[in-house]
């Protein structure tokens, strides 16, 4: 089994990223979050961009109860959500892509629940944690998939009014709080201190920005050609990490995407963006599509992948605020002046 590295989980708490007020009593802001129920719709948009082929996967469901059928009580609503990146080829994401059901849901006893509490979301990371390594290690067993095919992987569950996010690699999930970008992932680079910390202690150099002179990213599925044997703890890891947080009516949507989007704008420029297209169509499809053809525009260099998740229904939307009345200012000659008040003095007299 692949040795377990640095785990990280993070709840994304409110007064971390200042967002709300501190004049908000705790008792008003905690019956805020109880009374939300999201009202989930989403889009997606994917695009080989200037590459000549494509690697970039993704799955999108809106409805997990309906998706996996009558044998789960899934908590309402429920959603799945999942970006892979693949590199090395497209094996890697096609097969997690295709597999993605049985690995993360074939066994998922915590959807035997209607409830969600915190014990629950305790075992429903370890249980994505295990999928995610299970993914890795089935990459590993498949002679049909080149050891040198990887995939980054980011996915997002809804239960509830509960948001989980899990990553491994350098995709990103975004969510708009208010108008303002919280980021529920971190990006998995070799560059940065705690990724480079972890990828030389077991024995693994940065080059130039690369996992041993070779990959972007430092964690990944598949990639097996750079990966130690299986139990032994290697640079490139399939570990995710974890964010997560209670949703509440101020929560707008939710944008992931894959490292084509975030390598040309910021994740504040993409939820402007994407705010402004639901506001004037309400269309998270089309909202998507926008944000990857911006991407485009901006010369990324990447495939782009993109879905946005809306949590408002169509009704909800903040109306257009009311254009106001112009009153247009003219002059008059002389000449005119006098006519009219020549006019009106005689409407006076009679």
């Amino acid at each position: 089994m692949v040795a377990e590295a640095e785990i990280v989980s993070t709840y994304v708490s409110r007064s971390e990223v200042a967002l709300r007020s501190p004049d908000v009593s705790d008792a008003v802001y905690d019956s805020n979050v109880l009374q939300f129920v999201p009202s989930i719709r989403s889009g997606s948009f994917a695009d080989i961009g200037p590459r000549s082929f494509m690697e970039d996967e993704h799955i999108r469901i809106d409805d997990l109860s309906v998706h996996l059928g009558s044998l789960f009580r899934c908590p309402t609503p429920s959603a799945f959500y999942g970006v892979f990146d693949g590199h090395g080829g497209p094996d890697a994401a096609a097969y997690i892509r295709k597999n993605v059901i049985r690995f993360f849901f074939e066994d998922a006893n915590f959807l035997q629940t209607s409830q969600v509490d915190d014990v629950l979301f305790g075992e429903v990371e370890n249980y994505l944690r295990r999928a995610f390594l299970l993914a890795d290690l089935a990459l590993a067993d498949d002679c049909s998939i080149s050891s040198s095919s990887g995939t980054t992987a980011i996915t997002a569950l809804i239960l509830g009014r509960h948001l989980l996010v899990a990553n491994a690699g350098d995709c990103r999930a975004v969510l708009c709080h208010k108008g303002e970008a919280i980021e529920m992932s971190q990006d998995h680079r070799p560059i940065y201190p705690t990724e480079r910390r972890r990828v030389e202690e077991v024995g693994g150099f940065v080059d130039d920005g690369y996992l041993n002179g070779l990959l972007s990213v430092s964690r990944a599925l598949g990639d097996w050609d750079m990966k130690f044997p299986q139990g032994s703890a290697s640079p490139l890891i399939a570990e995710p990490e974890f964010r997560q947080v209670d949703l509440t009516e101020d929560d707008e949507f939710l944008i992931i995407g894959c490292d084509g989007i975030w390598d040309v704008m910021s994740s504040q420029q993409a939820v402007s963006l994407v705010r402004r297209g639901l506001r004037r169509h309400d269309d998270p499809e089309q909202c998507a599509r926008e944000l990857a053809m911006e991407a485009l525009r901006l010369n990324t260099s990447d495939n782009l992948t993109v879905i946005v998740v809306s949590f408002s229904s169509l009704d909800h939307r903040e109306p257009s605020p009311r254009r106001q009345q112009r009153w247009k200012c003219c002059s008059l000659s002389e000449e005119a002046l006098c006519t009219l008040k020549g006019w009106l003095n005689e409407k006076g007299s009679r």
